[in-house]
């Protein structure tokens, strides 16, 4: 095989596991047929930085399964005797939309149950510690939409959270510490919340040149961009410097420029398509600022919004319209038949 098919046999079998009970498994002529919407000469330096960041970026389910069980032996976290710390833990399950809570919840269950001998549904005791888990905060939105009510309305007078995920954004940390700290003095409670991660990706903009998201250097002279960033915004692009060692997850500044560049053009194809998009709606995924969001993390459960459009928007048996554009990692939203269902079962 020549490069191209080698690297598109990589990519889907990086992204095999992706909503395997849901989609059908991905084949590199599923991959292949994503690429073709890019620019022709670019496909193949965007491929091959593509393949190299998502090896890095995808999450399977066994990287989380994996933290979570080393967590629940971490000393700093349960101790010298896990068993009675986790046994006094109460598990909060209020998140308010999806299932990744549900999800991550079953997951510990059965870190639990190996590494203790614990029935989850008997943890919990008054005066014990607080758990809330979710697989990744990008924005930190969904986080502080859960427990600044929990805070306000729930929580006892004094209590310990910890807030455990697969891995955070800097950006999202900040927004979500300032507001769930100003909810804490509000309420007048004695509330202490710690953050446990596998991983960080940094996305302030204070660290922009630094930054581990999609943040273009320069905006292409491609008429569906310019006419997107064109438009009046409250927070308008600011481009990063480049920079001369290559940062994680990316290869090189100038693969990483070359993906920047294509997801961007991609996406400004879709916003153009849409008819009446939302706000947040962005190139490089749903945000308030700039171009879009930028990140490239992914989750065997499902792709965010956050992520650029052209990775996930669009639908395989649609043939014209807004909704034109063959996904790679079709998103599953909100508003699904799954997502709705609000039980829990172990």
């Amino acid at each position: 095989m020549n490069e191209r098919d080698d690297l598109l046999v990589s990519v889907a079998k990086v992204i095999s596991e992706y909503r395997k009970n849901d989609l059908a498994a991905p084949t590199p002529e599923h991959v292949d047929r994503w690429l073709h919407q890019f620019t022709p000469d670019q496909q193949l330096p965007f491929l091959r930085e593509f393949e190299h960041v998502i090896k890095k970026t995808f999450c399977t389910q066994e990287h989380v399964k994996d933290f979570l069980r080393r967590l629940v032996s971490n000393r700093q976290l349960a101790g010298a005797n896990p068993t009675e710390y986790w046994s006094s833990v109460s598990f909060l399950n209020i998140q308010q939309n999806g299932q990744s809570q549900k999800e991550m919840l079953k997951l510990f269950a059965i870190c639990l149950k190996d590494e203790c001998g614990l029935d989850f549904n008997y943890c919990g005791e008054d005066g014990g510690d607080f758990v809330y888990l979710d697989d990744v905060m990008f924005s930190g939105n969904r986080v502080g939409n859960d427990l600044e009510p929990w805070i306000v309305n729930n929580a006892p007078q004094s209590a310990k959270v910890h807030v455990i995920m697969a891995a955070f954004h800097t950006g999202g940390l900040h927004q979500v510490t300032q507001r769930l700290n100003k909810a804490i003095a509000q309420s007048g409670k004695n509330i202490d919340i710690t953050y446990w991660r596998k991983f960080e990706i940094e996305n302030r903009k204070w660290y922009k040149n630094s930054s581990q998201v999609l943040w273009p250097r320069e905006i292409p002279d491609v008429a569906e961009v310019r006419d997107y960033t064109t438009l009046p915004m409250r927070f308008p692009f600011e481009p990063r410097q480049s920079s001369a060692a290559a940062i994680q997850p990316f290869s090189s500044e100038e693969g990483r420029q070359v993906l920047e560049r294509e997801f961007l053009i991609a996406g400004a194809k879709i916003w153009a398509m849409s008819e009446n998009p939302k706000q947040s709606m962005r190139p490089l995924g749903f945000s308030p600022f700039g171009v879009g969001f930028g990140s490239m993390i992914v989750t065997y459960r499902n792709c965010p919004n956050n992520s650029p459009l052209a990775m996930w928007w669009g639908d395989p048996e649609v043939n014209s319209g807004a909704l034109h554009w063959y996904p790679l990692l079709q998103r599953e939203g909100y508003s699904s038949a799954r997502n709705v269902f609000s039980g829990i079962t172990f």
